[in-house]
């Protein structure tokens, strides 16, 4: 049985390692930014993501998805009641929940979007898009905001932009595999702008001019929600800002790769090369590119019900000591070895990491 599902009671770091593992395998880039973040961040980080993770994962691998939704109430009721099932994940986000204070309206919204994805819902505008976007990333960035101590409303705004241009990105990044799987993410209104018959093209999903710029109008959109974003960075802990700039830098050079395809990905996936990456985690640890000017800036229409949410009720005490202790942590152990300390030693590290997980993926791939 994996790791991460083992039904016994083990310690804390046993279950924190166990959501690590999980996020290795199939969550590169959140894994490798995540060693840019303070210890006191990045373990209950890790905690979050995972949840999230396995919570995706039920809904995409059973049939019956409505019952997988049911389940994944039910485990929610138990997080917040105290009880989780006995699963790594569900006993990591438990304590997270507990000790950050996070408001339950957030998780519900990620159910939300799990089940608009079970209903088959697709996007007439763009409006559409992002009220999507809101539940399925734009509300992982308000609980990130949230582990770090920080509930300002503006912050928070910025932290919804973060997530929601990451998935505006991954809509563009996935329009093929989106496709041939019967479905279409990016607002169907733009494709017919462009001349395009929808249903028709689902039956056979063709890369054409028609598609690749509305793609471009997204990412477009995309990079300008981005920008606003980085404002926001600066106003976070000190010792978490380059994790989060990585984490922006590595989504939006996803975007740049789809453009240096022609805007084609449908026939091809874009994929950042793992020295970009590491060049990408090398300028987000130099970097203080965070200007702060538009930081007070609205949040997005819809992405309001989940400011409003999240700086709802100030976090414990614990959560500020935390964030406040975490610049002097620099380290952690990932199942039995220390990560690496100085920014050079983290670097390479990393550059090792990505190494070692493409080979993880080009083995799988062959099995």
């Amino acid at each position: 049985m994996p790791l991460f599902l083992r039904e016994t009671n083990p310690s804390d770091a046993t279950d924190l390692a166990a959501c690590r593992q999980l996020l290795s395998n199939g969550s590169k880039s959140f894994f490798a930014a995540s060693f840019f973040l303070p210890k006191m961040i990045r373990d209950p980080a890790a905690a979050l993501y995972a949840f999230c993770r396995v919570a995706d994962d039920a809904i995409d691998e059973q049939r019956d998805q409505q019952a997988a939704l049911a389940e994944l109430r039910e485990r929610l009721d138990r997080v917040y009641q105290g009880r989780p099932r006995p699963l790594a994940p569900d006993r990591a986000f438990a304590a997270t929940v507990e000790r950050f204070e996070i408001p339950r309206a957030l998780p519900e919204a990620l159910l939300e979007g799990f089940e608009w994805d079970a209903d088959g819902r697709s996007y007439e505008t763009i409006e559409g898009v992002l009220d999507y976007s809101a539940r399925v990333a734009a509300v992982v960035g308000a609980m990130m905001t949230v582990i770090m101590g920080v509930r300002a409303p503006h912050v928070l705004a910025r932290a919804c932009d973060l997530g929601t241009a990451m998935q505006l990105t991954n809509i563009c990044r996935d329009v093929g595999e989106d496709a041939r799987n019967g479905r279409v993410y990016l607002p169907k209104a733009w494709l017919r702008e462009e001349g395009l018959d929808v249903e028709a093209w689902l039956a056979h999903p063709t890369y054409n001019e028609a598609v690749g710029a509305v793609i471009k109008r997204v990412l477009d959109m995309s990079e300008a929600i981005y920008q606003r974003a980085e404002s926001g960075i600066a106003k976070l802990p000190v010792a978490c800002r380059p994790g989060i700039y990585a984490a922006r830098l590595l989504y939006a050079e996803i975007g740049r790769e789809v453009a240096r395809n022609g805007y084609d990905s449908v026939t091809t996936r874009a994929v950042v090369a793992p020295g970009r990456k590491v060049t990408l985690l090398s300028r987000a640890v130099a970097a203080t590119p965070f200007p702060g000017r538009r930081c007070a800036d609205p949040a997005l229409p819809e992405n309001q019900f989940l400011v409003s949410a999240a700086a709802a009720k100030a976090g414990p005490a614990r959560s500020r000591s935390a964030v406040l202790r975490s610049d002097q942590v620099t380290g952690q152990h990932l199942t039995e070895q220390q990560t690496p300390q100085s920014v050079g030693e983290k670097l390479v590290w990393v550059l090792d990491l990505f190494a070692t997980l493409d080979e993880r993926q080009r083995t799988a791939s062959l099995g």
